[in-house]
């Protein structure tokens, strides 16, 4: 599973972390990751799906997976579904870290899945967690019955005994140094050349589709999806390749209004949602197409706009309305009349579940990412305002009539314009808007928030008097 890069340089090896619901897993991957990515809550069970990160220890560098909690269930409940996500990110990894509740001591659970564990053929790394101080758990001596080897005495939450988990785990760096660029997955092959990343988020309300829609878009179940609302936690990153682009997909939990957010959890799960926007660069706001644009929608898409992201709108579950082309206006017009801000909001008509109208998605993200990249150049940018002061001339304010002199963009993602005048302070929020709404229809700027900044200009006749 040793992974090389097109130069030839070892890239790190792959560590699985595994055991039952409740055993610190997520609190290990936040601390070998060195930030918290994974949610960590004493309600078990709280990571559902697996996800990758960088950890290290030292010098030692590794890639690690926090997986969902082992139960021995049936497959097709929720928790069945999340064992078997369990098992792909086994099936994916160098050598598993199979972890116990030292406190706790062995229980059967953890039998059962120490054998499923020795069943894979993976090399294993038996942690016994909780283990703060120098206080002796009777659990260490238990986990010998466990036939994983010589358990190690850790404490994710307070950093103790990873001086020692290093040294189990530099073995496996040291067979990947060997392997050399021969040992390369199949599944990993070193891309070709691809154009630059696009880091694209999913959001929307609970059960509208968005977990459906990765799966569906990285042609595996990747994510956990099905009936039950609110499956999705933790948000989860997939990279994916297509036609030459490579994208960051991050999966996101649904967002209900702040009213009916319930316990703390759920609160962590939205609050990790919105993290995930403000370091995205498309934004994708799955609606149900049978229900139309929701208030809670509309909060979820201002947002995006105000932490200048750009916006892409899939109407998913098409395939279910009876009257398209009225589900198709009402979203539409609501978009119009709320959300003036990103007038020409692009509207893609999909089902996640069927596959009907996935292929326009790629086209709509990159066609709104190069806008939210756009940059105008100073001379063009100065024709549009001679002609938007023309056509609409700046108010007078006292008498006098403001002068809008010079324009240039200050940056892009997000388009970001700076205009110098005379009197900023007087110019009203009414023009400021007028603008901004010439500007991006002027530059074909739909979809993506466009900022004017007003500056006063120098008077360069100010020092000639003084």
């Amino acid at each position: 599973m040793a992974r090389s890069s097109p130069t030839g340089e070892i890239m790190p090896f792959t560590v699985a972390i595994v055991g039952r619901p409740n055993v610190g897993k997520s609190t290990l991957f936040n601390r070998l990751a060195g930030r918290r990515l994974a949610i960590v809550h004493d309600t078990p069970g709280v990571t559902r799906d697996w996800r990758r990160a960088t950890g290290s220890i030292g010098a030692l560098t590794f890639e690690i997976m926090d997986t969902a909690g082992l139960d021995d269930v049936d497959d097709h409940v929720l928790e069945g579904r999340m064992r078997d996500q369990t098992l792909q990110a086994i099936s994916r990894a160098t050598v598993v870290l199979f972890v116990i509740d030292a406190r706790a001591g062995v229980t059967p659970m953890d039998e059962h899945f120490a054998q499923i564990v020795r069943e894979s053929g993976k090399p294993v790394v038996l942690v016994g967690n909780k283990c703060e101080g120098n206080r002796t758990h009777l659990g260490l001596t238990e986990a010998y019955s466990l036939g994983l080897g010589d358990p190690l005495a850790l404490s994710a939450e307070h950093g103790e005994g990873l001086v020692e988990l290093a040294e189990a785990l530099a073995p496996y760096q040291s067979d990947v140094e060997e392997q050399g660029p021969s040992a390369v997955a199949q599944d990993e092959t070193p891309a070709p050349d691809v154009s630059p990343e696009i880091h694209l988020t999913i959001v929307g309300r609970p059960n509208v589709g968005k977990s459906t829609l990765l799966n569906r878009l990285i042609g595996e179940e990747r994510v956990l999806t099905g009936p039950e609302a609110g499956i999705t936690r933790d948000s989860i990153d997939v990279e994916w390749e297509v036609e030459g682009q490579r994208i960051v997909l991050t999966d996101t939990a649904g967002q209900r209004r702040r009213a009916r957010i319930g316990d703390g959890l759920e609160k962590l799960a939205v609050a990790d949602a919105k993290r995930s926007v403000d370091f995205s660069e498309v934004v994708l706001l799955v609606l149900d197409a049978t229900e139309g644009l929701d208030k809670q929608d509309l909060t979820i898409a201002r947002r995006t706009v105000e932490e200048g992201r750009a916006l892409l709108v899939a109407l998913n579950k098409w395939d279910l309305p009876d009257d398209r082309e009225a589900a198709r206006r009402q979203v539409a017009d609501r978009l119009e009349r709320s959300l003036p801000q990103v007038r020409g909001l692009p509207v893609v008509t999909i089902s996640a579940l069927t596959g009907d109208g996935i292929r326009k998605l790629l086209p709509a993200v990159r066609d709104v990412h190069a806008r939210w990249n756009f940059r105008v150049p100073t001379a063009a940018l100065n024709r549009w305002l001679a002609e938007a002061t023309e056509k609409h001339p700046p108010p007078a304010v006292s008498g006098r009539r403001i002068k809008l002199r010079y324009a240039t963009q200050a940056k892009a993602r997000p388009p970001t314009f700076v205009i110098f005048c005379s009197r900023p302070e007087d110019l009203p929020s009414s023009y400021e808007r007028y603008l901004a709404h010439d500007l991006r229809e002027h530059f074909d700027l739909v979809g993506v928030p466009v900022r004017l900044v007003m500056r006063k200009g120098e008077n360069p006749y100010a020092k000639k008097r003084a």
